[in-house]
């Protein structure tokens, strides 16, 4: 972990996801700043260096991720489904693509994210079988499964914002394995009843937590070209 020590004071700062690009503003007189935050541009593995923040205030913890800068993540950024049985992925990696995760969006602050990170062969090998469509038996070495708490959201009506706020956390896990080289496909477990019951027997999530899907991430072994998916007629200006 990095230290930064350069700003007095921070007023407000956010992060840009993923690999990603950091803006912060609002530095009462920030003096030197110490060390600024600097980007450059970089190809989709990384020749640029990013500094994306964990945190706000003195004492920021700083987390150092080459990567391309957030909108070229986002434009380029593709469905993996084919890995590298030979290369597995880097912890150090492995944790980036979660910090990105838990930099998402949340209502009120909820938080109600939890992460199952699968490496065993046999529950892989499990989840492969149980789940054909997924992908993870396509040499992927890790999948990563995003579930949501159905009692730490919001109450009444708002308690399936959890929905919401773990889809946000996915994408900026994904992302973020884009933005370190990886490549990842977001497979759905919610709301299908027989996927749920399976993912929830395989890697024993207990009862109140929700399964939204199963993530496969790896090293591609293929190389798609990325959609544009940009389509004006789709946008709608003060009226449908």
């Amino acid at each position: 972990m990095i230290r930064s020590t350069g700003f007095s004071r921070m007023l407000l700062g956010f992060v840009l996801v993923a690999g990603l690009t950091v803006a912060i503003s609002g530095c009462d007189k920030a003096e030197d700043m110490g060390r600024k935050v600097a980007r450059k541009s970089g190809d989709l593995v990384g020749k640029g260096a990013t500094e994306f923040f964990s945190g706000v205030g003195e004492g920021v913890d700083a987390v150092k991720v080459k990567g391309p800068d957030v909108l070229t993540a986002i434009s380029t950024r593709k469905s993996i489904r084919k890995f590298d049985a030979s290369k597995p992925v880097e912890d150090e990696k492995v944790e980036k693509m979660l910090r990105a995760a838990m930099c998402a969006p949340t209502a009120m602050d909820k938080r109600p994210w939890e992460f199952v990170v699968v490496k065993d062969p046999a529950k892989l090998a499990a989840l492969a079988a149980q789940l054909p469509y997924s992908r993870v038996g396509n040499g992927a070495k890790l999948a990563i499964v995003v579930c949501g708490s159905l009692d730490n959201g919001l109450p009444g009506r708002g308690k399936e914002y959890w929905i919401h706020d773990c889809s946000a956390a996915t994408m900026n896990l994904l992302l973020a394995a884009h933005a370190q080289g990886l490549g990842a496909v977001w497979t759905g477990v919610f709301p299908g009843e027989d996927r749920i019951a399976a993912v929830r027997e395989i890697l024993s999530i207990p009862d109140g937590y929700m399964p939204l899907n199963v993530i496969p991430v790896g090293y591609p072994a293929e190389n798609p070209p990325a959609k544009d998916k940009w389509n004006p007629a789709k946008i709608h200006y003060d009226k449908w």
